[in-house]
């Protein structure tokens, strides 16, 4: 039986340690190079070489405060700080590749629709077609700050922020200019038809949008869209916008009960469950023996910084685990951070851990991380796409490129020859759904 092909993102942020805790102290580390656009220029042609479908960039505003009260731990080690735009990136990089799509980040919370449709039609526009959105909705107490708020915004207000600011892109995006709008038409003096271009008159609860929107339709007009949430209104959010979605868990049956919820709430909204692609994090340690890969992890995990992955869980849960009895249970507490973190050692666990306990986990190196040869990294990967219904990864890198340049080399490869590896078409949409398929259906029909 002909197996599906599975996909491959390369997970990526713009600043100085990627996100890996630590390991920046490798002698093989490369990510304090951020700034030189080589280094980014190095990553994407490789990964495009190696089968990848995408590289994925990730973005944080502001610096983790929530662990002991401060951002001190988070400048330190510079976990997620400082960081650059990372859509700043793609267009050297589309330059350098052909057929690798590149997904961005948008903050929906604090950027305003307007200038997110005119910024991605510009870079579809650049890289003929490869262009994805991760559409996030901000938590973080010191973003809020920045932006002028004592506070960060509620946590369903900002779900209901997002989903009319997407209303918003859409409409510019889908129903503002007609196909053939463009005419260029030397003979009779028209270079635009202006009865194919539309004011789209948004007036909603959020957003007061005028229009037309002032670019041309890109090859897929919408970029697609990804999203990553997993409480309730992320969800729904999901089911109603998402093309492709990151999907959490602690377990592989709490991944495949995820995605069943997503696909079940993609019916209630109307859409085919099909048209929703899932992908799930992962990280790989690969060696031409079992042995050499299992020194590998040693030595990485020499490098692990605790406190810096403690800043990055604690910012993420709203829970400062410093402040904490280490000898109580950690119970669920709602808070306006990031819901799914904050449930991880609460109500998505099978069973209940101490704060000292949760603390050690966060700490610990080598959770979820798979370290075997070529063959044995292949059959996992295999196997847990199987068992769960997923399309797709999005990999870290521990350390970067080393990390991801070996899984290129060695486990893309392998999953080739047993055809796996997903196949890349003209545009970032055909290629996850197929040739043809260049335009989103579901935000046409949104944009109505």
């Amino acid at each position: 039986m002909l197996k599906k092909p599975i996909f491959f993102n390369l997970f990526e942020m713009n600043n100085r340690t990627g996100d890996s805790h630590g390991l920046w102290r490798h002698p093989d580390s490369r990510h304090h190079e951020y700034n030189d656009i080589n280094f980014w220029v190095t990553i994407a042609r490789k990964i495009e070489e190696g089968g990848f479908t995408a590289l994925f960039l990730g973005d944080f505003f502001g610096a983790s405060d929530v662990y002991k009260g401060s951002p001190e731990t988070a400048i330190r080690y510079a976990m997620q700080f400082p960081s650059n735009d990372p859509s700043l990136l793609i267009p050297s990089m589309a330059q350098a590749t052909t057929s690798l799509g590149f997904a961005t980040t948008i903050s929906t919370t604090y950027e305003h629709p307007f200038h997110v449709a005119r910024r991605l039609s510009t870079l579809d526009h650049l890289t003929n077609g490869r262009i994805g959105l991760n559409v996030v909705t901000s938590y973080i107490a010191s973003t809020a700050r920045y932006f002028g708020l004592s506070e960060p915004i509620a946590h369903d207000r900002r779900y209901a922020i997002a989903d009319e600011f997407l209303s918003v892109c859409y409409k510019l995006w889908e129903a503002s200019w007609e196909d053939g709008a463009v005419k260029f038409d030397v003979a009779n003096n028209i270079h635009i038809d202006p009865a194919r271009v539309h004011d789209i008159s948004h007036q909603g609860d959020v957003f007061k949008v005028a229009g037309p929107h002032v670019c041309e339709p890109s090859p897929q007009r919408t970029p697609v869209i990804f999203q990553a949430g997993s409480s309730k209104a992320g969800r729904d959010f999901a089911a109603r916008h998402a093309e492709c979605v990151f999907v959490q868990g602690r377990t592989l049956a709490a991944v495949k009960e995820n995605i069943a919820s997503i696909r079940k709430r993609a019916v209630d909204f109307g859409r085919d469950p099909g048209d929703i692609l899932m992908f799930h994090q992962q990280t790989a340690i690969v060696a031409p023996t079992r042995a050499e890969a299992r020194e590998q992890f040693e030595e990485y995990a020499r490098y692990r910084s605790a406190e810096s992955a403690l800043a990055q869980y604690c910012g993420s849960s709203g829970y400062d685990l410093a402040a904490l009895d280490p000898d109580s249970v950690l119970t669920y507490t709602a808070t306006e951070a990031n819901q799914s973190r904050a449930a991880q050692y609460t109500t998505q666990s099978d069973r209940s851990f101490r704060v000292q306990e949760v603390i050690d986990d966060v700490g610990r190196f080598g959770a979820g991380i798979l370290v075997g040869t070529p063959v044995d990294i292949a059959d996992r990967l295999e196997s847990i796409v199987d068992e769960t219904g997923l399309d797709g990864f999005n990999l870290n890198s521990i350390v970067t490129p080393t990390t991801i340049f070996e899984f290129v080399d060695q486990v893309m490869p392998e999953l080739r020859n047993r055809g796996r590896i997903a196949e890349r078409r003209s545009t970032f949409r055909e290629t996850l759904f197929g040739q043809g398929r260049s335009h989103a259906e579901n935000a046409s029909r949104l944009a109505r």
